[in-house]
């Protein structure tokens, strides 16, 4: 049975406490890879929205053609200048750079802005050779299809995998028809969480989120204006800013999910249904949080 993610659900499942003497360390360090030279400011709504959630430290990695305006454009964060091929997009000789990375976060969300290919399938497969018990990875956007056929490799971190598709998405992911995935989304997302050995969230304008053994959370806020570019990326944010705060994997996406579709309520009322902008969700997420 789907349980429903509202207050009292929320209530019972809080998020990390961090109070007075909190230094930034204990609040998290947050690892965020991808974007493109002609998608870079993916990673600035994922980075910001995993600061807004509550996360200490953020770095960023991306093509090094972007990486200073990016920087620039976020100066809360660390950057780390990958190289990149001749489409644009992260090297596959970046992977050294990204697992040395790896080694000091909490948490590493993995994809945003990225374009599909083979690159980031080899990307993934180093990044997640090496499991870590205390270390969350979201896997987000092209880091979805790239995650084909390493079901094994996911499935050995303990279900701190958290895999974050829209239909779309998915359906690259299993090679199902949308049209399939549409008729039975809680069925699609509790088999790829099963194989997977990690955490799916379904993103829909009703989201299903399924762990490893099946237990299940629905969310919907009936926003239309959250269906906007930009979307995902901060909700895949926020996901992985509350796991680097010490959320566990299903406390961290159904606050997010739930966070997210708030935001998107909230923002409706004030600038109207349609028109709003993903980074308009932003400002919204601790302000949620502090009620």
């Amino acid at each position: 049975m789907t349980q429903t993610i509202d207050r009292d659900w929320l209530a019972s499942h809080p998020l990390p406490s961090h109070g007075p003497g909190t230094d930034k360390n204990s609040r998290g360090r947050v690892l965020i890879a991808g974007g493109a030279e002609f998608v870079p400011g993916a990673l600035r709504l994922t980075g910001e929205a995993a600061l807004r959630a509550g996360a200490g430290k953020l770095q960023m990695a991306t093509v090094r053609s972007v990486a200073m305006a990016l920087g620039v454009l976020v100066p809360e964060a660390a950057m780390i200048a990958l190289p990149g091929d001749d489409d644009g997009e992260i090297a596959a000789s970046a992977s050294e750079t990204l697992i040395e990375s790896l080694g000091r976060c909490d948490t590493m969300i993995f994809g945003p802005g990225m374009g599909r290919g083979d690159t980031v399938s080899a990307l993934l497969r180093a990044l997640l050779e090496e499991p870590h018990t205390e270390r969350a990875i979201v896997l987000d956007a092209a880091a979805i299809a790239g995650a084909a056929g390493l079901a094994e490799l996911t499935a050995r971190h303990q279900g701190r995998v958290v895999m974050t598709p829209h239909f779309g998405e998915m359906s690259a992911l299993t090679g199902r028809d949308v049209e399939e995935i549409e008729a039975d989304p809680e069925g699609i997302a509790r088999q790829v969480a099963q194989d997977y050995g990690g955490l799916v969230v379904l993103k829909s304008s009703a989201t299903v989120i399924v762990t490893p053994d099946g237990a299940s959370l629905g969310y919907s806020s009936d926003c239309t204006g959250l269906a906007t570019g930009g979307s995902g990326d901060v909700l895949a944010g926020v996901i992985g800013g509350l796991m680097a705060r010490g959320a566990e994997p299903l406390v961290a996406a159904a606050w997010g999910v739930w966070l997210h579709g708030e935001a998107g309520l909230r923002v409706e009322k004030t600038i109207g249904p349609m028109g709003f902008l993903a980074r308009d969700l932003l400002i919204e997420i601790p302000r949620l949080m502090a009620e």
